[in-house]
Parts: C-alpha cells; structure tokens; sequence
C-alpha cells in the first residue's frame, strides 16, 4: 500500500512538474546561473581584497546579507522575462524572433552586471571601496578618463576579457534553453498563468527582501559595522544606484543654524557676528606682516602623501630635497586634507570649505563651484594658475576661475609636448611658470598644479640624470609603496621639486617670494613603520599630508607639530602679508589665532565616515548607522576611563557635526 501511495504521489509531482510553463523553466535555469556569476564575484573580492585581520568565518553574514542583494538584483533583470512572456506571444518558446530579441536582452544586461563588476574590481584596487555614483564624477571628463584608464591599465586585454566572458555566459544561457525546450511535452501546450502569477511574487519578494519581513535596504550592510564586510554584503549595482540620490547638494541652513554656536566657538568669532549667525570676519594686517608685498607659489602636490616622504622618517627616503626644504622652511608635519581626492583637495585649499558632498565633485556642481576665495584679497597681485593637462577635467577651470583675471595656463599652452594623459611632466610644468613668473614687473599669486605622481607614473626619458632605484617588493610593501612604478614617481616628485627651486633660486624674484608646498590629498597603505596603528586603523594615510610654507629670507624655519587643515592655507598666508582680508568659512590662520583648538575635519564620502583630528585623537562616527570610534594618535598616552572617554567622544561627535553640518551650508552660499 505504501508503495502504490509513494507512486501516486511521485506521478502527481510528475503532472505538476509538467505543467511549468517552458519560460519559466528557463527563468529558473538563468536565475541559478546568475546567482552564480554574483557570487562569484563577491568571492574574487574577497581573495583580492580581504584584510589579513579579518578572519573568513567572519564574513559569513556578509555572504548571507550579500546573497540577498543578489537576489534582489537577480530579480529586476529578470522581472521584464517573466511580466512580458505572461502573454504567451512575447514567450521566446513562440517564436525564433522573440529567442532572439529575447537574447539581445540578456547579452546585454550580461554586459552591463559584468561592466560593472569588473569596473567596482578597478575602483576597490585604487579606493579600496566600492564603485559608487561618484564614478559618474569622471564620466563627466570621458575621452581623459578613458585615456587614463588606457595608459595606466591593460585596457584591451580587460576588454577582451569583457567580451569573452559575455559571450562564455551567453552560450550557457543558450545551452540552458535547450535544456527547458527538451522537458516539453503535451501538457505544457497548456498555458498555466498561475504559475506566472506565483513567479511574479517570488520576484517581487527578491525586490522587497528575501527571507524576510522587513524591507531590504542599503543601509543595512553598514550595520555590519566594518567597512570591508560591509562591501562584501554589497554588490556594485546595489551600491551605485544607492547613493546617486547623494548626487544633490543640502541647503542645510537649519542644521547649520543649530550648530553655530558650537562652530562660533572653534572659529573665535566675536560676539557681534555671532547676533547675525554670520561666518564672516575681517583680518587686519598685524604688526609683523611682511610689508614687501612677497609674491606667492602655492604648490598643490599630486598624491603627496606624508608617510611615504622623508620627513616622516621612512627609510626608503624617498624626498631627500624637499625634506633639506622643510629644515630651512616653516614645517607643519601633522597637516591633513578634510578627504581624498584631487579635485576635492582643490576645492578645499582655495574656498576654505570641505567638500562634503557625499557623490558629486563640488567643483562640478553648478551650485557649488560659484565660491568666495581668499585669494581675490590679495589685490594688487597677478594671479595664474598652472596646470599640464587640461583644466577642463573635473572642471578646475571653473573652479580656480573664482579668482578675479586670473591667467589659465594648461595643456596647448606650453611647448613641451605631452607625456601621458595629464599632459606635460611636471617639471616642464615648473620650468614653464618660471619663465612665466620671471617677466611680472608686479607682486603675483601663482598656483601651480602637478599630476605625475598618479597613474600611468610616468617619467620622461629626456631626465636621463634622474636616478632609479631599484628595491625588493618585500621592502615597498612595508614601507606603503604598491609598486616600483609608484615607488620611482614618488622620487621623480622630489626631483622635480629640486629641479624648480634650484632654477627659482637664480632669479631676481625669489628672495621675496613664498612658496607653499601641501598635497591635494594622501594615500591609502601600510604606514605602521612610521606611525600608530591607529593612523592605519582609521585611515589617517588617505588625508595626512606634508605643509610647507619657505622662504629662507622671509621667514625663521620651524617645525610645527599641532594639527592643521588644508582650509587653513589662504588664511595663514593673507595673515604674512601685509594685506586686510576678509574670511567667509572655515579655515583659520595657523600662525595668528591664540588660544585656538588644533583640529582638522576629515571625510570619508564611500562609508560615510566623518570625523575630527585633533592633537591627541582621531575620532569618526558614521552617518547612517550609530557607530563611534575613538583612536588615540600617541601610543604612550594611558588608557582612558568609560567616562572620560565618553566625554571626549560626545565633545568631538558635537564638533564633527558642527563642521559638517556647517560645509553643506557653505557649500551653496559662500558666493563671491
């Protein structure tokens, strides 16, 4: 008896079985091989990718929250096969015609999940996170981001490989519908919709949050509360579509309203400001401000990053001649960029307002770019602006055109050819505003923009006297260099520095100028030889950068250990001359300010980490989830108390949303 009810039943699961209709026999097939696709994806990040301190076991949530999101995705590429083939019409078992403009839509919504898989593996080798609407930052440049991409990576092959693999899946699409078309038999000619109605549900379900009763959201990887973990949850298309609602800056006067009194205070503004929520105040010359009029060189440094150079102590002595520079100069060792990012840096040195925006450049934001600067202070200076490419990319011209007449030298204007992508080298860069600087007869303001230390590094075969050295990779690696490429570009930096200074030297105009070296931003790597862990931990090495203000006969050297911005420069440099300014945002004069708090805001747009750096410590908190951390900067200091470090932490959380909340508001209002 048993057996005759185990035969019915398996002869009833048969009938049941056989009445699926074939489209979504095949939905089911594709359904399993794209699970598979993205899942192997989030297995190649995590061989590439992972921390050594990050056991495997413990990315199992992110796998099960990460399988979600797949699935979610899964589910809108193949909603459109299981909504349309509900009319058995548009079914690609109906006709050769629907197969195949049934395949054009898979090769290309193949395509497009493998484009941006292989593009989120580019942007976490180089940003460590992952790809997200800030991309669309250099779309905006396409034919100098995609010549970049080209010199600096295996473009073909990365191609070739693009195609293949779409063309390797497509086959496997195929083979399954031939699969599906096999199982067909009489009783599937019966067109059952309630199988389509329950697959619509089950997609639906995938779209809303599988395996679950809550709404599946983006936000929710970030509880996992490590940055990589979270990364691994989430797969690119999740993430870039996510945070292109970040692409629009806030007004944010109410925000800005509630914190001012807190940022009044770290300002030092006077009580009458203060009546008028107002950020501006006037700077009057001081008794010491150098009356000559000395001409200004601000030196904005490609991926200058402190822990790689000499003056950090790194063996590998990688800037012996700017290091000679900072002896004789006025030295801040413990300077750092509000973020990473060249034309965020920009942004930040010559408005005084962080940029922080979380997925758009404010530089390209119509609302944003239109800035006050300090610069247009210096009245009766020349000013120019230097660049080796094309000052169009990420619209520096728009930005640096803040600056009353001033003279745009770029890419066309020069007559050293091009090395790469960014133009000409960079000290073909120095040599040519020399030549420019030497025929003023009046005081200038020149800022002068590098770009070979960066991808694709490299150094021209014209500076045969430039010297490589070779060294082991073991020993790059512990030192925070990725390559020798990196490694010989960091070096060809200081040698172009030398080349500069050394011609500057020989004219007449050099003894009554300043000249101010930081860099745009640092970069992300292994600093535990030189630093803290901490500086490691909580990625200090992406925005500490080396600040030099030199002139041998203007200003006494002095090494300078408190914390500073990059905001602060035009402050500081208005404060040594001998001019009246008037300043609008956040940037503070480093020289002329008692009694002020030693702080410097930093960003991190991908995670939404903000945070402060002050002498002591490094604390961030996260936008979107309640996560804090708190990471002394001196290891010798004793272990703080629960309540002492409470208190730190609640003081430094208000202060980080003041400065935040207070950038959003300048960023829209600060006009000039």
């Amino acid at each position: 008896m048993s057996i005759f009810r185990g035969s019915q039943q398996m002869i009833v699961r048969s009938k049941v079985t056989r009445t699926i209709p074939l489209t979504l026999r095949w939905m089911g097939w594709l359904w399993l091989v794209d699970l598979f696709i993205f899942t192997l994806f989030r297995v190649i990040t995590v061989i590439l990718f992972k921390p050594a301190d990050i056991p495997l076991i413990s990315l199992w949530p992110s796998f099960w929250l990460g399988f979600r999101f797949d699935v979610k995705w899964i589910s809108i590429l193949l909603s459109p096969l299981c909504l349309l083939t509900f009319y058995y019409k548009f079914s690609p078992f109906y006709s050769n015609i629907n197969r195949k403009m049934w395949a054009v839509y898979l090769v290309a919504s193949t395509f497009f999940v493998l484009f941006f898989f292989g593009a989120d593996i580019g942007n976490f080798s180089y940003n460590h996170t992952r790809i997200n609407a800030s991309a669309l930052n250099f779309a905006e440049d396409p034919l100098i981001s995609m010549e970049m991409l080209w010199q600096s990576y295996p473009m073909f092959w990365i191609l070739a490989a693009l195609g293949g693999s779409v063309y390797l899946i497509w086959k496997v699409f195929d083979k399954t519908f031939c699969l599906a078309q096999k199982k067909q038999t009489e009783l599937e000619t019966i067109y059952r919709r309630r199988w389509y109605l329950g697959a619509m549900v089950f997609l639906a379900w995938g779209i809303y949050g599988i395996f679950s009763v809550s709404h599946l959201e983006w936000e929710d990887a970030f509880r996992l509360n490590d940055n990589f973990k979270s990364y691994v949850a989430l797969n690119p298309l999740e993430n870039f579509f996510t945070t292109l609602q970040f692409r629009k800056p806030a007004d944010g006067r109410e925000k800005a309203r509630e914190y001012y009194p807190e940022v009044a205070g770290f300002l030092q503004l006077d009580s009458l400001t203060r009546q008028d929520y107002a950020y501006s105040r006037m700077a009057m010359p001081d008794s010491w401000a150098l009356e000559s009029k000395p001409n200004i060189v601000l030196v904005i440094c490609e991926s200058f990053s402190m822990y790689k150079s000499s003056m950090s102590g790194n063996p590998l002595n990688t800037t012996p001649y700017f290091k000679s520079l900072c002896d004789s100069g006025l030295f801040f060792d413990r300077c750092f960029s509000p973020t990473f990012g060249t034309a965020r840096g920009v942004f930040a040195i010559l408005t005084g307002t962080p940029d922080v925006q979380l997925s758009e450049f404010s530089s390209r934001d119509p609302a944003a770019v239109v800035q006050r600067t300090i610069i247009n202070d210096f009245r009766d200076y020349d000013k120019f602006y230097f660049l080796g490419g094309n000052s169009d990319f990420n619209n520096f011209r728009g930005l640096v055109e803040n600056v009353h007449d001033i003279h745009i030298y770029q890419e066309g204007d020069y007559s050293a050819p091009a090395i790469n992508v960014w133009g000409i080298s960079d000290k073909r860069l120095f040599l040519a505003a020399d030549k420019v600087l030497t025929r003023q007869a009046s005081p200038f303001f020149a800022i002068i923009q590098t770009a070979d230390n960066h991808r694709p590094y490299t150094i021209p075969q014209e500076d045969s006297d430039f010297e490589k050295k070779i060294v082991s990779e073991d020993t790059l690696t512990k030192y925070g260099f990725e390559s020798q490429e990196e490694y010989q570009s960091f070096r060809y930096t200081d040698y172009c520095f030398s080349k500069f200074i050394r011609k500057a030297k020989t004219e007449p105009w050099f003894n009554n100028t300043i000249f101010v070296f930081l860099g745009d931003h640092g970069l992300e790597g292994n600093s535990s030889a030189e630093y803290p862990a901490s500086w490691n931990s909580g990625r200090l090495t992406d925005e500490h950068i080396p600040l030099l203000f030199y002139a041998p006969s203007l200003i006494t050297p002095q090494i300078r250990h408190e914390v500073v911005s990059q905001i602060d420069v035009l402050p500081t440099l208005a404060g040594m001359v001998d001019i009246s300014y008037r300043n609008t945002t956040l940037g503070r004069d480093l020289l002329h300010s008692p009694g002020k708090m030693d702080a410097a805001f930093i960003i991190h747009h991908d995670e939404g980490n903000i945070g402060i750096v002050t002498d002591q410590y490094y604390f961030v908190k996260n936008l979107r989830i309640s996560k804090r951390e708190l990471y002394p900067l001196s290891p010798t200091d004793p272990p703080l108390t629960p309540h002492a470090r409470d208190s730190i932490e609640d003081r430094l959380s208000t202060l980080t949303s003041a400065i935040y909340e207070t950038s959003k508001y300048l960023l829209v209002h600060n006009k000039r």
